[in-house]
């Protein structure tokens, strides 16, 4: 597979969008205090506000986006100093293994254990266990998701109060969904690189793209099962009227599904959970925007939360695009739709 990247000229690709993204080293901050440690040895940088407290603080589990491909504890930590300066909450940035050196189950493997971790480990950083709460933006958005739903029936655990989901991509049976088809070119994420990154994660390749953006990569039988939870039918008019065309399906090629089944697992795609999964989940904020291949997908879990019983704040960007957040602050760029997503995530957070 090493060779498949070199020869596609992937590898050197990765590396250097690594190297761009890779963040600044930052000076002191004069109001946290902040750590590289190890939880059940995933690297985690832990940001605790150095005031004093009159109890436990807020915890917050923080899983950076990049497709699960790029990112780093240093791209985020901007953001990361930001969400605890600001909510006066301790923030663990949690350091997962990227894609595709190594695939699929090992982003969410590292995400669940360093939750655990800090679960079982709260009075050390003096988090009430009441206040935790997992957040992610983009690929980090899926862990927080997967996450949350795994420790929904934990009965052994603390159970969190709350997951932040920052347009997550939490899907991969449709990329033709209207919020694809209406911003299919508009950067930062590109409707191809939607579908590349998520079987880089899954496969460690991009093999069968094609197949998977046009669809054929689901049996009919299981796009039936799943339409209940993953179509345009349940998209609110509003968002349709910048153009939406009707596809005409395409035949299913069981070749590509042998090879790209497990997009079927909620834990790679949180979407498909079952109700009596998603009904157990914590409150939860979802931030969308408007130019975003992945809008549809917040929306449609959003409709999943609810239909479910699960309190959900919304804040839709209409002038955001992928990625806003993360460019808060970053080399001198500042976008103020994305200074004002983050802090609805903060105003949010200070509710809890």
């Amino acid at each position: 597979q090493g060779r498949i990247l070199e020869k596609t000229g992937l590898c050197s690709q990765i590396t250097f969008g690594r190297y761009v993204r890779q963040g600044r080293k930052l000076g002191l901050d004069p109001k946290l205090f902040i750590q590289d440690l190890q939880f059940d040895e995933v690297p985690v940088r832990v940001y605790q506000p150095k005031a004093t407290s009159d109890g436990p603080r807020r915890g917050i589990l923080f899983f950076h986006g990049g497709g699960w491909v790029f990112g780093s504890l240093d791209t985020y930590e901007k953001v990361c100093r930001y969400l605890s300066r600001e909510s006066d909450s301790v923030v663990v940035s949690v350091q997962y293994r990227l894609a595709p050196e190594h695939k699929y189950p090992a982003a969410y493997e590292d995400c669940l254990s360093a939750t655990q971790h800090f679960l079982q480990h709260l009075q050390l950083y003096g988090v009430d266990p009441a206040r935790v709460a997992v957040c992610g933006d983009s690929a980090g958005g899926n862990l927080a998701a997967a996450v949350s739903q795994t420790l929904a029936g934990r009965s052994e655990l603390p159970r969190l109060r709350a997951q932040i989901l920052i347009y997550p991509g939490l899907q991969a049976l449709d990329f033709n969904l209207p919020s694809y088809q209406q911003n299919r070119g508009v950067p930062l994420l590109f409707r191809e690189r939607a579908a590349f990154f998520a079987l880089l994660y899954l496969n460690g390749d991009a093999l069968h793209m094609q197949e998977v953006l046009e669809g054929s990569h689901i049996p009919p039988d299981m796009r039936l099962k799943y339409r209940k939870w993953v179509s345009p039918d349940n998209i609110p008019e509003e968002f349709k009227v910048r153009g939406v065309k009707p596809l005409r399906p395409t035949d299913f090629i069981a070749e590509v599904y042998e090879t790209v089944k497990r997009f079927c697992e909620p834990n790679l795609c949180p979407l498909l959970a079952e109700d009596s999964v998603v009904h157990q989940l914590p409150e939860s904020f979802i931030l969308t925007c408007e130019y975003d291949v992945l809008r549809d997908d917040g929306l449609l879990y959003k409709k999943r939360l609810e239909d479910n019983g699960v309190p959900v704040t919304w804040y839709h960007l209409e002038d955001g695009f992928h990625g806003i957040i993360s460019l808060y602050d970053y080399c001198g760029f500042s976008f103020p739709s994305g200074r004002r997503g983050l802090d609805r995530v903060v105003n949010f957070l200070k509710s809890l």
